[in-house]
């Protein structure tokens, strides 16, 4: 190297790369002049990382999460690689030298720390990072991030580290995303086989709740909404702002690991009576501080309304809404759920297995004991394996957020296994007593005059009769009675069950030594018409018998005691020796729609032998059925994502009187929150046509539901239309 005054300079490469000056003057000053040049030129030429790109669109189409796309966020499951790539800035990335470390962080405590491989063999049970060296790009390189398909549920962060060998200097970006279960994955304790099921139990974003009675099941559409913008945010929320997070953050995530201590969570979290939970119920009296639940389209407004509100209670909740709620929530988690209904549903609060209803001679239904049955109540299964319970537990579990009874100091049910349940497996955890009860309990009807009883019968097959759920892609009802309890006669589908219903439309039979009185419905009651129905007595001894007879009707709510009578009526029956006789009866339109609307009847029939004072009791509890609005589609054939779409809303007026109320419309990936619309007064028998627009924003098969509340009438007329939306 030239120097001044002519004098050489020799240089000499040593070991560590550092270049050394000899020469015979200026020795220092040269030495370290070089030093620090080559110094300079080798720390340019270190590893940068400017940025990650965690090409969204990409992982969730990978990880079937593109649903969530509307998030910004990189939503993922577990036990599958996620691609994200580097952007560096200068020079590219050498296998050789360079060295990547990847550390995953979920919270503030927890952390994983890993080194960016070449083997590209995925690990189930734990944390993986890799390069797939035969698709290198040097200047972009992707790297593959594999979590346990054990990991907790939550919101990660990761940073990516560079290293240049044989030096100190690193590079480092951050990246974000969010973990949940992965019911597509066999290692994973939330897999389920059958693609149709994970359609129908992850990603289907509307369905049914059946409410109503056994006789008569009605339908109601729902939308679950998981995709909807916000709802990933407030399901994740729940979980952090969750006691048992706020008590000891790290061991709340170390836990999350586990649907059931999930569910657990979830379920309680979902009412609010032990923590700023998302639902307040409400089941007697007004609504005016908040919503009535009948009014609810879907679980969406819901968790956003509670999210935006800082976590404050939402008014009102009742049984099928605290479920459906939880269904979305565990459905965004990635934990496959179903609403389920089970039709008279027991409440038995002294663990007796029995249920006690009491009569008037009358056949006024009194309000006389803590027990109770539900016309129906609607809860919540989810799939799992049940590894802290051993073998054969495995597959749908109960799980019910409606605040009945504590479980563990909380208001909470569950996880129970359905199979347990049927078993009465009741020294196993969770609630299956509980569960085991609501399905089986037998009912005990008892006649009371002058406060002594007077008549006693048995039914050991009306609690638990029909249990049912939406079935798997069909928007129809599917019974699943057989997987809770073993039943004489199994029936898998309800046009089975309809016509047996049909040939035999008993409603309630009763026995004394002397009589059976049988009573049965001539038709199913529907709304506007009138409810006609016979009983059918048979004197079962050769003597003639004078029988006095009372009927009764009350209105009630599908979870309480029937109100005052709204009708009855008497008569005395002559009976020959071993007759039969049939005794028809009606109650007008005018007689119950002003006092029934959506709720139920409570129709009894009482017979006293005159000679003998032997009485003997007949009962049922029954629905009328409502009239269903009418959506039609426009160019159904042509629905197209992002182009606006029209349809129309048809309602009948099947009162015997002028109604007029509030039209609400809804769907999830149809429509960006409802459209409603308030209805002039209708005349009796008159119709209304509604034109509505709306623009997809999802592909696939979609629920576009209506509902009409009338003002003037304590009833909601609903109906809904499923749509195949395909892309622009």
């Amino acid at each position: 190297m030239p120097s001044g005054g002519g004098a050489k300079a020799y240089i000499t490469l040593q070991a560590d790369s550092i270049y050394t000056l000899r020469c015979k003057r200026h020795t220092h000053k040269w030495k370290v002049r070089f030093v620090l040049e080559n110094a300079a030129s080798l720390f340019a030429n270190y590893l940068k990382i400017k940025d990650v790109n965690l090409e969204i669109s990409e992982n969730l189409e990978r990880h079937r999460t593109d649903g969530f796309s509307s998030s910004e966020a990189l939503v993922v499951r577990r036990g599958a690689p996620i691609r994200v790539s580097l952007q560096l800035e200068g020079r590219a990335f050498n296998p050789t030298t360079d060295l990547l470390k990847v550390q995953i962080m979920l919270g503030v405590h927890l952390y994983v720390l890993m080194p960016v491989t070449f083997s590209k063999t995925i690990s189930y049970t734990r944390w993986k990072a890799y390069v797939d060296r035969d698709n290198l790009d040097s200047q972009n390189p992707s790297i593959f991030i594999s979590s346990p398909a054990s990991a907790s549920v939550g919101c990660y962060t990761f940073k990516m580290f560079g290293i240049t060998r044989g030096t100190n200097k690193k590079s480092y970006a951050f990246g974000k995303f969010t973990l949940l279960c992965n019911p597509w994955c066999p290692a994973d304790v939330v897999y389920i086989a059958s693609e149709d099921k994970r359609e129908e139990y992850i990603q289907n974003d509307s369905g049914l709740l059946f409410i109503g009675t056994t006789m008569n099941p009605v339908s109601r559409p729902w939308s679950f909404d998981q995709f909807e913008p916000g709802v990933l945010e407030a399901c994740l929320k729940l979980l952090q702002v969750s006691p048992p997070h706020q008590a000891n953050k790290k061991m709340d995530y170390l836990n999350r690991k586990n649907p059931v201590y999930i569910s657990r969570v979830v379920s309680a979290m979902i009412n609010s009576e032990d923590d700023c939970g998302v639902l307040k119920g409400k089941w007697e009296g007004d609504f005016k501080q908040g919503v009535n639940p009948s009014l609810w389209t879907g679980s969406g407004d819901i968790l956003t309304k509670w999210a935006e509100s800082g976590f404050k209670p939402v008014m009102y909740g009742q049984c099928w809404v605290f479920a459906a709620v939880m269904c979305t929530v565990m459905r965004v988690l990635g934990i496959p759920s179903r609403v389920v209904t089970n039709f008279n549903s027991a409440h038995d609060t002294n663990d007796n297995l029995v249920i006690e209803e009491f009569y008037s001679i009358t056949g006024q239904k009194l309000n006389r004991s803590k027990d109770s049955i539900w016309n129906f109540h609607v809860w919540v299964e989810c799939w799992m394996t049940r590894r802290d319970l051993g073998f054969g537990l495995d597959g749908w579990q109960v799980l019910d957020p409606t605040p009945q009874e504590r479980s563990g100091g909380v208001f909470c049910c569950g996880p129970a296994p359905v199979k347990a349940v049927k078993d009465r497996r009741i020294d196993l955890i969770y609630d299956i007593p509980f569960v085991y009860a609501a399905v089986n309990a037998d009912v005990h009807s008892v006649i009371l005059s002058e406060g002594k009883v007077v008549n006693y019968s048995k039914d050991t097959e009306r609690v638990g009769s029909l249990i049912c759920t939406k079935a798997v892609t069909f928007p129809r009802l599917q019974n699943i009675t057989g997987d809770y309890k073993y039943i004489r006669s199994p029936t898998s589908t309800i046009s089975s069950r309809s016509s047996r219903m049909s040939e035999d439309s008993t409603l309630s039979r009763g026995s004394s030594k002397g009589v059976l009185v049988v009573m049965s419905l001539d038709k199913t009651p529907v709304a506007g018409e009138t409810v006609s129905f016979t009983v059918k007595v048979i004197n079962k001894q050769r003597a003639a018998k004078l029988m006095k007879i009372h009927f009764n009707a009350q209105a009630k709510e599908y979870n309480h005691s029937p109100s005052d009578t709204f009708w009855e009526t008497q008569g005395v029956v002559k009976l020959a020796p071993m007759e039969v006789k049939l005794i028809r009866q009606q109650i007008l339109p005018v007689q119950y729609e002003d006092v029934v609307g959506d709720d139920l009847i409570n129709l009894a029939v009482v017979l006293e032998d005159l000679a003998s004072q032997e009485q003997v009791l007949a009962s049922e509890e029954f629905n009328i059925a409502s009239t269903q609005l009418i959506i039609q589609i426009s160019n159904k054939e042509t629905i197209v994502c992002d182009k606006e779409q029209a349809a129309t809303v048809t309602f009948t007026n099947p009162f015997s009187h002028m109604v007029s109320g509030v039209l609400t419309v809804a769907g999830a990936g149809l429509i960006q929150g409802k459209v409603q619309s308030r209805i002039l007064p209708l005349l009796p028998g008159g119709s209304l046509k509604q034109r509505i627009t709306f623009i997809p924003s999802k592909v696939g098969i979609k629920m576009l539901q209506a509902s009409l509340a009338l003002s003037n009438v304590n009833s909601t007329i609903r109906g809904f239309k499923m749509v195949s939306v395909s892309g622009a």
